[in-house]
C-alpha cells in the first residue's frame, strides 16, 4: 500500500469516526483540497484544537470556560490565522514550542491544512464567543 493511499484510508476512517460522534466535516466534496484538509486537522489536530468546519472539539470540556490548560490548543472558530504562520506552527511545534508536537503533518498533507485553516478560521462556530470555547495561550500561535 503506498502512502497516499494510507493517507487516504486514515482520511476516511477519520471522517468516519467523527460522523459517528455526530459531528461531521461541514467542507463540501466538491472543494477537494480543502476538504481533504478539513479531513486532515479532524485526524491530527482535533484533539487541542476547536474548529466546527472541521468537527473538532479540541480537548476541553465544555464546562471548563477558562483558557490556561496547556494540552488546549486556540479555539479557530474564534481566531483567524495566516497560511504562512500555520506551516510555521505545523513545522516548529506552535510558537512557543512548549506542547504542540512539530511536523504534525508534513509536506502535501501540511499545505492542505493550512490552506483549510486559513480559508476557515475566524469564521464563527455553535461555539464562537472566547467564553464558551477553548482560548490559547498567547495570540498568533496555532
Amino acid at each position: 500500500m503506498t502512502r497516499r493511499t494510507r493517507t487516504i484510508v486514515l482520511c476516511l476512517l477519520a471522517t468516519a469516526g467523527v460522523a459517528a460522534c455526530g459531528k461531521s466535516i461541514k467542507v463540501s466534496d466538491s472543494q477537494t483540497r480543502m476538504h481533504q484538509g478539513a479531513v486532515l486537522f479532524s485526524y491530527r489536530c482535533a484533539g487541542c484544537h476547536t474548529l466546527d468546519s472541521a468537527a473538532a472539539t479540541g480537548s476541553k470540556s465544555k464546562r471548563e470556560i477558562k483558557g490556561g490548560e496547556r494540552t488546549n490548543g486556540p479555539n479557530f472558530n474564534v481566531r483567524k490565522e495566516r497560511k504562512q504562520d500555520v506551516l510555521f506552527a505545523i513545522r516548529n511545534g506552535g510558537f512557543s514550542g512548549a506542547i504542540m508536537p512539530a511536523n504534525i503533518v508534513v509536506g502535501p498533507d501540511a499545505q492542505k491544512v493550512a490552506e483549510f485553516l486559513a480559508a476557515y478560521a475566524g469564521k464563527g462556530g455553535e461555539s464562537s464567543s472566547p467564553s464558551s470555547g477553548q482560548s490559547g495561550a498567547s495570540s498568533g500561535s496555532p
